[in-house]
């Protein structure tokens, strides 16, 4: 669908207001339910564990600390685990300074990633309630049988304007 077939000048504004107007006044029941959903979808996050697709990133986000070191040589090996284990005891003052900013840069993207997360949880949730009211109301409307009224219907593609029909082509 295009831009140009969205916009429209029938119905005129005023028509629109003025059919808003013949509505009838909502049930205050509704309203208060409305009320309620709209408080219920504000509330806060309720904090909860790091969620399943961080916890693997979470426990590597401090990089100043290697694993243990090991060697696949026997008769070498041990003598170069030795030598990284002095190696890392050595200098690890100044690796910890060297991948300070990265670990402080690790814990923060990690905790963005968390609340993005936790956010479109609380969207999900809150879509789902609007999702579940809307077609609730939507029951109600159809058990009624209220006429939908055809004025306010786009035209069907072949009733359209040439020139509208054109600019698609």
């Amino acid at each position: 669908m295009r831009p140009e077939d969205l916009l429209t000048t029938t119905p005129t504004p005023e028509r629109l207001v003025e059919e808003a107007g013949r509505l009838p006044e909502p049930d205050p029941e509704q309203v208060e339910s409305v009320r309620q959903l709209l408080a219920a979808s504000q509330r806060a996050p309720a904090v909860t564990e790091w969620p399943p697709l961080l916890q693997a990133p979470r426990s590597k986000k401090d990089s100043r600390y290697a694993e243990p070191p090991t060697s696949h040589r026997p008769v070498v090996g041990p003598v170069l685990v030795v030598a990284k284990r002095a190696f890392r005891l050595a200098f690890q003052p100044f690796i910890n300074e060297v991948l300070r900013k990265q670990v402080e840069f690790n814990e923060a993207i990690l905790d963005s990633l968390a609340l993005i997360y936790e956010h479109q949880r609380e969207e999900s949730r809150t879509q789902a309630a609007w999702r579940r009211e809307v077609m609730a109301r939507l029951a109600a409307l159809e058990r009624t049988g209220r006429p939908a009224k055809e004025e306010s219907a786009p035209a069907p593609a072949s009733e359209r304007s040439p020139r509208s029909r054109r600019r698609r082509s």
